[in-house]
């Protein structure tokens, strides 16, 4: 009988396991966790968190982000610990709100009864909005049982799922839930990517970090006992220590290697991963090559990649198995290497031409597989375009990125959507008639480019591709295209605080279109134009425009817009001093966003209807419909309800009521940014100057002044 290559039982450790389990007991208390695991490559990760998910008297789910040369996989580990929810219809997917449920559908099409489009346009929001609902579903799963939500190699991670790490481990507040990120230390350069995000997290209460190290003798030695069945050696343990410096991965192959006398012991872990290769059959050789590519394979798919007929496969698959090379992967039917280290060895010792093929071969039977089930997803998509670009099939992967990056946008991962469309610009020239390959023009690449950057963070980079766009475009090119690319170069104008440059563009893109036209697009600019005048005290302007767009919307039928400037109007109008018309106009925006299940909008108009009922004097008045609309809204995710706490805490403050003033306004939330931090400390600062906290006041006014001395609107 094969010796066992790991040990039967979990070896040392006991500090770290004891870790794990407190933290969950304090998530359990209803005291949220954040548990970083970090460790050097081969060093136990993954095993001690197995051990530690088979006692855990809680729901796990685990996923593993994906190492991806040219590209992340969009939520890739989010998408791999969610679709066990999925495939056993867990009975809480049904208690999710409709917007959560549209929105998790994105992510997971085979959500019952859902298509995955939410209706919503992708925006500086839209991301949140999907995040939200992820934690709304965490939120309904740790009624009933503590969640561990355990994300396996993020040094791995896609920008979108860092980005959602970082907002949930801001956002939980008593939610029975537990979150561990695993992560090799050892490639962790000065420029990692995840550093910035390792570093904000380390400075959060609820945080732990976990640094898993090597084996010292005693454990090497109790290790080498159980795999061995038997007391090993003085000099073995000691050979074994030296060589291995007590990494269990690199101890386990460095014994395996050595128990049949062939051949020198090999001096680094690549090497010994590669001498168990070689002691494969050419069949299981050939077998294993194309797993090393794809990641995680099924049987049908590697008989398909390697030609060989389908007996002689299994056999060689069965060979890699028993050699333990091969295990079973997260999905039941597929196969994947024992440990990550193990494939990037086997892979990087590919022949480059080898490798290409390889590459193309799984392009092409995702893409059958693709029309076969009549349907792709977002990671497939990726995947896809990954394997064209990796087998240097440029025309091929062109097309199959920009795919991916629409797919992208559409679950609202705005990083990889930059990052997918950027590479295919990188592309655009060399391919022969790049238009028709792409199925879309330059300009519309640059828009989507543009899209991706702006709501994925990098606003400078966005303005550059949509001027770029802009020069594109002949003089007598389509007015309305044009239109849309100037209204979108405006908006960002207005968030890079160049309000006199951004109003000046909106107004070129608005006399492109015909006056009087009731066109979506028209009502959208119309609006947008309201709002601003509006938070710049333009009241007038703010009407006549509004009003204008108010009847565009409603006849073209764009709700969203409609909503929008019901609420702004109604400002506006008691700015002007028709209290009960622009009152009445708000009321009309929370019956709207309510039918629209739009919680944002409703939320805004909750608390403008609120403000502006402060604003006429009458204080009890509005406080109780403050608090009637965080009544209404709760229970529902939504950004705009932590504006809205606030906005019960400055009208209790205003009433007199400063112990519920203090309760709604709670602590400072991390993820608090812009307007909403401004908003939330200048009302911190007045009731600490209520209660003659004068420091506290003036920190709180610290923090804020950079933001309110570029702001450009008067109220701050």
């Amino acid at each position: 009988m094969r010796p066992r290559l790991t040990s039967s039982h979990l070896v040392g450790r006991v500090a770290e396991l004891a870790e794990l389990e407190l933290a969950l007991h304090e998530a359990s208390a209803r005291h949220p966790v954040l548990v970083l695991l970090g460790g050097e490559s081969g060093v136990g990760k993954t095993r001690l968190v197995a051990e530690f998910e088979e006692h855990a008297e809680a729901l796990v789910l685990r996923g593993s982000a994906v190492e991806q040369a040219d590209g992340e996989l969009p939520y890739a580990p989010l998408l791999s610990a969610l679709r066990p929810l999925v495939r056993e219809r867990h009975e809480v997917l049904s208690q999710l709100s409709r917007g959560s449920r549209a929105q998790i559908a994105r992510l997971l099409p085979g959500l019952s009864g859902e298509d995955g489009s939410s209706g919503d346009q992708p925006d500086a929001s839209s991301q949140l909005r999907l995040f939200e609902a992820l934690l709304e579903l965490l939120d309904l799963l740790s009624e009933s049982t503590t969640v561990v939500l355990i994300l396996e190699d993020v040094h791995w991670a896609d920008r979108s799922t860092r980005a959602f790490v970082a907002f949930l481990a801001r956002s939980l507040r008593q939610e029975r839930v537990m979150l561990v990120l695993t992560y090799r230390s050892d490639e962790l350069h000065r420029r990692h990517s995840l550093l910035p995000l390792l570093t904000e997290l380390e400075r959060l209460d609820r945080a732990r970090r976990i640094q898993l190290s090597p084996f010292d003798r005693a454990e090497l030695a109790e290790a080498l006992d159980d795999i061995l069945g038997e007391a090993p050696s003085d000099g073995l343990v000691e050979r074994l220590y030296t060589r291995s410096e007590g990494n269990p991965l690199y101890t386990e192959e460095l014994l395996a290697a050595g128990l049949d006398g062939r051949g020198a012991t090999p001096q680094s872990l690549r090497d010994a991963f590669l001498l168990r290769i070689e002691r494969l059959s050419p069949d299981a050789q050939r077998a294993v090559r194309p797993i090393a590519v794809g990641r995680a394979l099924d049987e049908a798919t590697i008989v398909h990649i390697t030609g060989d007929d389908h007996e002689s496969v299994l056999e060689a698959l069965r060979e890699a198995v028993a050699q333990q090379v091969l295990c079973t992967g997260d999905e039941d039917n597929q196969l994947c290497f024992r440990h990550a280290l193990l494939r990037e060895a086997v892979y990087d010792d590919l022949l480059p031409g080898e490798r290409a093929e390889l590459h193309l071969s799984l392009a092409r039977a995702y893409e059958d597989q693709a029309c076969r089930v009549d349907g792709i997803d977002a990671e497939r998509t990726a995947t896809i375009a990954h394997h064209y670009a990796a087998a240097g099939d440029q025309p091929n992967a062109l097309r199959a990125t920009v795919q991916a990056a629409l797919a992208a946008r559409d679950i609202h991962a705005y990083g990889e959507t930059a990052d997918l469309a950027e590479r295919a610009l990188e592309l655009w020239p060399r391919v022969t008639d790049p238009a028709k390959t792409a199925e879309l023009d330059h300009v519309e690449l640059l828009e989507l480019a543009a899209l991706g950057q702006n709501i994925g963070g990098d606003r400078a980079r966005a303005e550059v591709l949509l001027q770029s766009a802009l020069s594109e475009l002949s003089p007598d090119a389509d007015p309305r295209r044009r239109s849309k690319l100037l209204a979108q170069l405006a908006r960002m104008q207005w968030t890079l605080n160049r309000q006199r440059e951004s109003i000046e563009t909106a107004e070129r893109a608005l006399a492109l279109l015909p006056a009087g036209e009731a066109t979506g697009e028209r009502a959208s600019l119309l609006a947008w134009f309201a709002r601003t005048q509006t938070l710049r005290g333009h009241f007038r302007d703010a009407v006549r425009d509004g009003r204008e767009a108010l009847e565009a919307a409603i006849a073209a039928g764009d709700r969203v817009s409609e909503t929008e400037l019901l609420n702004t109007l109604g400002m506006a109008l008691v700015g002007l001093g028709e209290v009960e018309d622009g009152l009445d106009h708000l009321r009309s925006a929370i019956k709207l966003a309510r039918e629209n299940d739009d919680i944002d909008s409703e939320a805004v108009a909750w608390g403008n209807l609120a403000d502006m009922l402060g604003g006429a004097g009458r204080t009890l008045e509005a406080l109780t419909v403050a608090k009637e609309g965080l009544e209404a809204t709760a229970g529902r995710s939504g950004r705009k309800r932590h504006w809205l706490s606030v906005t019960v805490s400055v009208h209790a403050f205003n009433a007199g009521d400063w112990e519920a003033a203090r309760a709604h306004l709670g602590p400072v939330p991390a993820r608090q940014l812009g307007t909403l931090l401004i908003f939330r400390q200048l009302d911190q600062a007045q009731l600490a100057l209520g209660e003659g906290d004068e420091e506290l006041a003036a920190q709180s006014l610290d923090q804020i002044e950079p933001l309110v001395a570029v702001s450009a609107e008067p109220q701050y």
